[in-house]
C-alpha cells in the first residue's frame, strides 16, 4: 500500500489486555450537513475531540444516513495504509448503495489522517526517489511533531473506533476493511467482541502476518500475469517479456536511464533509480488495469522506448498517504519483528528483492518510536467474509486461508486475476450486501465465474482488435476478451 503511490499502494499489531477507557475527556461539536468528492449525497459530519495536550485531536466523524430506518448495525469503512484516511474511500460508497439503503456507512479518518490532523510531513505529492534526502526530511519530520508520533498506534485507532461508537449511539456495529483497514478490523473484533455484528475483509492483512515482507507476494502476482499472457493469444506474442523484465533490472544501475515525462514526453532531469523501477512494477500488479499494460510497457523498454512504463509510473505517481501515521504504525507493529533472515527469505529469486522494504528499513532508524506487540488473537465466531485477489502482491489469498484458523465462522471469496481490493470490482457489491443481509448462509458465488482480467495491451493503440481474440488451443484463459 512511497515516493509515489507505487511504493506504499495499499497496503497493509497490536494486542494485550483491554485496559478501562476514560471517555471523559472527548468534546464533541454538533453534526452538521457536509460532502465529500465522490459520493453526490448528503453526509452527516461532527467532529470528536479526544487526547490531551499536544497529542489532542479532532476526529472527523462522517456518515451516510440510512435511506430507511431499521434496526440493522451501521457498517464502518476502514481505510488501508496504515495512513490512508477513510474520507478517502468516499467514492467506495457507490458500491454500497445497497447496504445503505437500511444500514448507516460511518466514516473515521483515524488520528494523524486525512481530516484528523494529518501527519504528512509536507509530503502530499511526490516523494524524494534519493533515499538518502527521503531520510533526513523524515527525520525533521519526527523531530518537529515527536509527541505527536509516539502517540499513533492501531490500539489507540481501534479505541477511538469504540469511542465513535458510543458517541453515534450504536449499539452494535459491522465492519468492512480493506488492506492495513483489514488489520484494524481484526484488532477490533479482538478488543471490543461484544460491540461488533459481522466483519468484511477486502486485501485480508491478517494480525500474525508480516505483510511488510511483499517481495514474495509480488513475484507471485507477476508470475500469475505471466501465466495469464501466455494463456491470451495477443498477449503470447510479447514473447519472453519477462526474461527481459529480468535483463533490465539486472542491468538497470542507479544512475542509468531518466524517464520521459509521462504527460509531456520531455526527459527528465533526474534518472529512476533501480528500486523505483521495480516498485512501479510492483505497484502496477495492484490493479488489473494496470497489470495489463505491463507486458508491452517491458518489451518496449527492452527496446529503449520507456515512454509506456513511464506512463505507468505517471498513473501511480501521487502519494496518498500520511506518511508519519505511516512509521509511527509500520515501525512500532511492523519493521520490528521482521528478522533479517525473513527478509533474505522474502526477497529470494524475486523482482522486487528489498526494494519495498528497504524504505521502511532506513525510515525506522529516524522515526524511532516504540515497540508495541500483538498478543496472540483469541477464538471468535463473528460471521466474517474474506475477499481476495488471485494475484495481489501484498495480500495474497493464502494469507487468508493459513492464518485465520481463529475464525470459526468464515467464507472466502477469491477473484480469478484480481489485484489488491476487489470490493468494486464486477457482482462482488452485490454478494457483500447479501451476506450482510444473511451472514450465517453460504453465498452464491456462480456470478465470479464472469470476472476475468481485462484485455491485455499489446500494441500502441491499446488491445487487440476485433470482437473476441482466439484463445491458445485448449486453454480456459483468465486473460479476458479483446474488444
Amino acid at each position: 500500500m512511497i515516493g509515489v503511490r507505487w511504493v506504499l499502494t495499499g497496503a497493509v499489531v497490536l494486542c494485550g489486555v483491554v485496559s478501562p477507557m476514560a471517555w471523559a475527556d472527548s468534546e464533541v461539536a454538533e453534526s452538521r450537513d457536509c460532502y465529500l468528492d465522490g459520493w453526490r449525497n448528503t453526509l452527516r459530519c461532527s467532529r470528536l475531540t479526544v487526547g490531551k495536550g499536544d497529542t489532542r485531536v479532532s476526529l472527523a466523524v462522517m456518515v451516510a444516513p440510512a435511506v430507511s430506518e431499521s434496526d440493522k448495525a451501521p457498517l464502518y469503512l476502514l481505510a488501508g495504509g496504515p495512513g490512508q484516511a477513510a474520507s478517502d474511500l468516499a467514492p467506495m460508497l457507490n458500491f454500497f448503495r445497497r447496504v445503505n439503503r437500511e444500514r448507516a456507512i460511518v466514516l473515521v479518518d483515524r488520528r494523524g489522517a486525512g481530516l484528523s490532523q494529518s501527519l504528512d510531513c509536507g509530503w502530499n505529492l511526490m516523494l524524494p526517489t534519493n533515499l538518502e534526502v527521503f531520510s533526513s526530511e523524515l527525520a525533521d519530520c519526527y523531530l518537529e511533531q515527536k509527541s505527536f508520533a509516539n502517540s499513533l498506534s492501531s490500539r489507540q485507532a481501534v479505541n477511538d473506533l469504540e469511542r465513535v461508537r458510543k458517541h453515534l449511539g450504536h449499539r452494535k456495529i459491522a465492519l468492512w476493511g480493506v488492506s492495513w483497514g483489514t488489520r484494524t478490523a481484526l484488532l477490533y473484533q479482538q478488543w471490543y467482541p461484544e460491540s461488533l455484528s459481522v466483519l468484511v475483509l477486502d486485501a485480508v492483512a491478517p494480525i500474525e502476518t508480516k505483510v511488510f515482507l511483499t517481495a514474495q507476494a509480488a513475484e507471485g502476482a507477476l508470475q500469475a500475469l505471466e501465466r495469464d499472457c501466455l494463456k491470451d493469444r495477443a498477449c503470447a506474442q510479447l514473447d519472453d517479456w519477462r526474461t527481459e523484465l529480468n535483463d533490465l533490472l539486472e542491468n538497470w544501475q542507479a544512475t542509468a536511464i531518466p524517464f520521459p515525462d509521462p504527460f509531456t514526453g520531455v526527459l527528465s532531469e533526474e534518472p529512476v533509480p533501480r528500486w523505483v523501477l521495480q516498485n512501479v512494477i510492483r505497484g502496477a500488479l495492484y490493479h488489473p488495469e494496470t497489470a495489463a499494460l505491463l507486458p508491452y510497457a517491458i518489451k518496449q523498454a527492452s527496446r529503449g522506448n520507456y515512454l509506456p512504463l513511464s506512463a505507468i509510473e505517471g498513473l501511480l505517481r501521487q502519494n496518498t498517504m500520511s506518511l508519519g501515521l505511516t512509521f509511527s504504525v509500520a515501525c512500532a507493529e511492523e519493521l520490528n519483528r521482521i528478522s533479517p533472515e525473513d527478509v533474505a527469505r522474502d526477497e529470494a529469486g524475486t523482482f522486487l528483492g528489498n526494494a519495498f522494504l528497504e524504505m521502511f528499513e532506513r525510515g525506522c532508524q529516524v522515526w524511532p518510536v516504540s515497540e508495541k506487540p500483538y498478543a496472540k488473537p483469541e477464538p471468535r465466531s463473528h460471521p466474517v467474509l474474506l475477499i481476495s485477489g488471485e494475484a495481489d502482491p501484498i495480500t495474497p489469498p493464502r494469507y487468508a486461508d493459513e492464518q485465520l484458523q481463529y475464525l470459526s465462522n468464515k467464507q472466502h471469496l477469491v477473484i480469478a486475476g484480481g489485484g489488491h481490493s476487489n470490493t468494486g470490482r464486477g457482482c462482488i457489491p452485490e454478494l457483500i450486501a447479501d451476506f450482510l443481509h444473511a451472514p450465517d448462509k453460504p453465498l452464491e458465488q456462480g456470478c465470479m465465474e464472469e470476472m476475468h482480467r481485462p484485455p491485455f495491451m499489446v500494441d500502441g493503440f491499446g488491445p487487440a482488435p476485433g470482437r473476441k481474440t482466439p484463445l491458445v488451443e485448449g486453454e480456459n484463459t483468465l486473460g479476458g476478451e479483446h474488444l
